[in-house]
């Protein structure tokens, strides 16, 4: 009796095992459920765009700077004040330079008289060379004498030119002090308004190699630029011109309006990445926009209305090595259903002209999805035009699957699946 029950409960856990051991290989070996995610192409309107960041600064800044050494004596203008041109800003202490100015106008003078006395004695020694000439001839007076009297008149006459040069170095140096005396008054050169001020009352500024920056004058607030940093890859897109919108982190959710109006040649460089300026001119009507504000900028560089498109996830989709097969024999066996192929019929214009370029991308058919060919044109980063190419609104295009409740990798990777026959595909819409 004992011996039966053993044999009994030996036979139970080999039948268990086995039938465990079958559960197991079923479960390894069988097909994954597929679930493919897809997006309907449609015709929406498409806008290409090129996005950059940008600082916002007035359209003329210019610096007013003190052109001689001195201690700041008075301020007439402070921060977004507002000024016109020729209107004193500042005032150097003048003490030094009209001490100067005055010591160079007593050499002025000293100078002017040097130059009556020569003239005097210039007219003495011709009186003297007449009167010499006139006893020479009557022998009252010798060769001698009359060669010291010409002499005498060429010396008095160098003296007079000195003299005169003397009155003209004084001069020169009279009005450099008279210029140094008005540079003390320091004038606005535009109308504008005051948006840096660099000094106090009482501080010492030196001029010796450079003008200071007293004040930063920004010409008219109302008409500014954003000078943004494009790209090299998208700079060949933009032209003088073209619309551009903007917005600032100051005024979130409010966007601004200008245009194109300058791309600079010259390029930047940081860590190897090049830039050019496109400057964009706008108006400021009601100063809300500060010079220094952030811009993100935005230039719509080509548009289509009503362009038949696809998501660009779509494009960047490649089917995982697990259902790669149930793509091929989809596709062959649609292929054989519809003479002619999935490829797009026809061009849709040269590669690479207008960013038009042959892309590949999956459509659901039949509950199968079908690789299918286009010639694809412009791109908002979003979605992209389908210039040309089998598929039509309504086609639901592969944008990623899903295999056995687990996302796949649709880079060409993914994990590896188990062996057997076709995988149970289902749609996800």
């Amino acid at each position: 009796m004992k011996k039966k029950v053993i044999v009994w409960i030996v036979a139970l856990v080999v039948l268990a095992g086995v039938g465990f051991g079958a559960w197991r290989y079923q479960k390894a070996h069988a097909a994954p459920d597929v679930v493919w995610k897809t997006v309907p192409a449609e015709n929406k309107k498409i806008m290409a765009k090129v996005t950059a960041s940008g600082t916002l600064q007035a359209t003329v800044t210019v610096q007013v700077g003190a052109q001689v050494s001195g201690r700041i004596q008075k301020l007439n203008a402070d921060f977004n004040t507002a000024v016109k041109k020729g209107q004193l800003l500042a005032k150097l202490d003048p003490q030094l330079f009209q001490a100067a100015m005055e010591q160079s106008n007593a050499n002025f003078l000293s100078a002017k008289a040097g130059v009556t006395k020569a003239q005097a004695q210039e007219k003495d020694a011709q009186l003297v060379l007449a009167r010499t000439k006139s006893l020479f001839e009557g022998s009252l007076a010798s060769a001698s004498d009359l060669q010291t009297a010409e002499t005498n008149v060429v010396v008095a006459k160098a003296a007079t030119e000195g003299a005169q040069a003397s009155l003209s170095q004084s001069g020169a140096s009279l009005h450099q002090a008279q210029v140094n005396l008005s540079y003390c008054d320091i004038f606005s050169p535009i109308d504008g308004t005051v948006i840096s001020r660099a000094v106090d009352v009482g501080q010492t500024v030196a001029a010796s190699m450079s003008a200071p920056v007293i004040f930063t004058i920004a010409e008219d607030l109302h008409t500014m630029q954003v000078h943004t940093s494009v790209a090299e890859g998208d700079v060949g897109r933009l032209q003088s011109g073209m619309d551009a919108t903007f917005t600032v982190d100051a005024f979130s959710g409010q966007i601004f309006k200008g245009k194109v109006s300058q791309i600079r040649n010259s390029a930047t460089t940081v860590q190897n990445v090049v830039t050019y300026d496109a400057v964009i001119d706008l108006q400021n009507a009601d100063l809300k926009l500060r010079p220094g504000m952030t811009a993100t900028v935005t230039i719509i560089y080509a548009e289509r209305d009503d362009a038949l498109s696809v998501t660009n996830a779509a494009l960047r989709f490649h089917p995982p090595p697990e259902v790669a097969s149930a793509v091929a024999s989809g596709s062959a066996r649609e292929r054989r259903a519809r003479p002619g192929g999935s490829g797009a019929p026809g061009g849709g214009g040269p590669p690479g002209e207008g960013g038009i370029e042959r892309r590949t991308i999956y459509v659901m058919r039949n509950g199968v999805p079908e690789a299918v060919r286009l010639t694809t044109g412009l791109s908002d980063g979003t979605v992209t035009e389908v210039v040309n190419g089998d598929l039509k609104p309504g086609d639901e295009v592969v944008t990623d699957v899903v295999i056995s409740g687990k996302p796949a990798a649709t880079a060409g990777g993914g994990g590896g699946g188990a062996p057997g026959g076709a995988p149970r595909m289902g749609r996800m819409f």
